[in-house]
């Protein structure tokens, strides 16, 4: 009986103190790395504020999300630098694995073999990445833009920031400027911010809006810190300088890969080669289809979730 009776309470113990003394050494231990990356992870996944703001002020919360945007440094992307060479028509498919997570990176030779693919529902519901593949007669695609989530029914429809498909403004928000990431006539990766007039002088072919951009002119935009959106899972894409497009998307929120910071997608990138490139939607829209499946594993518990766009392989 004695046995059973601190077998208990030793149990209780752990299950009471352990959790305590994690809390306690994430938030004011002498670890302020972990410290901020739990937070940048919190603050941009919108269920998930809560946690960070249990346990810190508001201003202590800017203050780590600031210092961590401020490693961002954004050069304007230069005319002329990226000359594409490669029109071939292969796709390489790269598993890429870390004892922190798991990732798949599509090369594909031919640029002008990217486009924007949309939701037949624009601004009202949402597709998964495998129906707007097929909707278009794709081989591969992921998913691509923003979007806001209204009355949080999940419907993935209604997209933020500007949406271009085959040179044809299908969307966009009010407003003047665009972070826009897509391609121009010569089939060259555009990331940055853009206004309408400038979008129409670039004659952007194909794009929608996110960021932030994580390579530009061949140089890195984080310099310091973790690119301050925590760890997730992630998608991007990237356009090495003889124009071929790498599709990059990892996995996150799961026992065996927890996900990527901004600085470790950007690193993959640039081993890669690649010149100009740019972060997209991730958390539980990131997904990858190829070889007529879905490659990889959402996060969310339902699989696949419905999105308003993506960059298809056609």
């Amino acid at each position: 009986m004695r046995v059973l009776k601190e077998t208990l309470f030793f149990t209780l113990f752990q299950i009471i103190f352990c959790p305590i003394l994690a809390i306690y050494l994430v938030f004011y231990g002498p670890f302020t790395n972990i410290k901020e990356t739990f937070v940048t992870s919190a603050m941009t996944t919108l269920r998930h504020k809560y946690l960070a703001k249990l346990f810190l002020s508001d201003e202590e919360i800017e203050k780590i999300l600031e210092k961590n945007r401020a490693g961002i440094e954004i050069e304007k992307q230069q005319d002329g630098e990226v000359v594409v060479s490669k029109r071939d028509n292969n796709i390489e498919f790269v598993m890429i694995e870390t004892k922190k997570f798991r990732g798949y990176l599509l090369i594909v030779d031919n640029p002008s073999r990217i486009s924007v693919g949309t939701t037949d529902g624009l601004g009202d519901r949402g597709m998964t990445l495998s129906q707007i593949v097929k909707k278009y007669g794709a081989v591969a695609g992921v998913n691509a833009g923003g979007f806001a989530d209204k009355n949080f029914t999940g419907t993935g429809g209604h997209p933020t920031g500007i949406v271009i498909e085959n040179g044809n403004i299908l969307y966009k928000d009010d407003g003047n400027k665009f972070g826009i990431v897509g391609f121009d006539d010569n089939d060259v990766l555009i990331v940055g911010t853009y206004s309408l007039k400038e979008i129409k002088k670039k004659k952007i072919r194909d794009a929608i809006s996110f960021g932030p951009p994580l390579i530009v002119n061949g140089k890195p935009t984080i310099k310091r810190g973790d690119g301050g959106w925590g760890i997730a899972p992630r998608t991007a894409i990237g356009q090495r300088k003889d124009g071929t497009v790498l599709l990059l998307v990892i996995d996150g929120r799961q026992k065996d890969s927890i996900g990527a910071t901004l600085k470790e997608v950007q690193d993959i990138l640039l081993r890669y080669g690649a010149y100009n490139a740019s972060n997209l939607d991730g958390g539980s829209s990131t997904t990858m289809f190829y070889d007529g499946r879905v490659v990889n594993k959402p996060s969310d518990i339902l699989g696949e979730r419905a999105i308003p766009t993506a960059f298809i392989v056609k």
